[in-house]
């Protein structure tokens, strides 16, 4: 007897492709009025969050490399949001801080977030519950990544 893979839409990483997919025409438009890409979007709110992080550290916190981390951030200072400064004390690290328009951007932009709880009918709670299973299971499966 053969045995099959089990089909594409009981495939659980099917689920979660087609989960970031939706994510991503969800926030598109919700985006597009702020003149911002998803990406660009979340390194704003890690700088919201705590401005003046480096490359490296922005691309811990956001799972990025560096080499996709850099052009997004060189976008970002052309169009007014962030500033990138190179230490003097070592080259290698670049500090990005907010500008004033990236700053101000934060009050208008406060509830893009919501568009997902909206969308999906469901309460803070539910959702919080929700993001916290799915946080738990990233950093078990990068365990995993990372002890073979």
């Amino acid at each position: 007897m053969t045995k099959h893979a089990l089909p594409l839409n009981q495939q659980f990483c099917f689920a979660i492709y087609s989960l970031n997919s939706a994510m991503g025409r969800l926030y598109r438009p919700v985006l597009a009025e702020f003149g911002l890409t998803y990406p660009q979007y979340l390194v704003l709110l890690a700088l919201w969050e705590r401005d003046g992080q480096t490359v490296g550290e922005l691309g811990k916190v956001l799972f990025l490399e560096t080499n996709t981390l850099t052009p997004l951030l060189k976008r970002m200072e052309v169009a007014g949001l962030v500033q990138r400064r190179r230490s003097s004390q070592d080259e290698r690290r670049v500090a990005v801080t907010l500008t004033e328009r990236g700053k101000h951007l934060e009050d208008r932009a406060h509830d893009i977030g919501l568009c997902v709880t909206r969308a999906a009918d469901r309460g803070d709670t539910d959702i919080g519950a929700l993001r916290d299973q799915i946080a738990d299971l990233t950093e078990r499966l990068r365990a995993a990544v990372s002890s073979s």
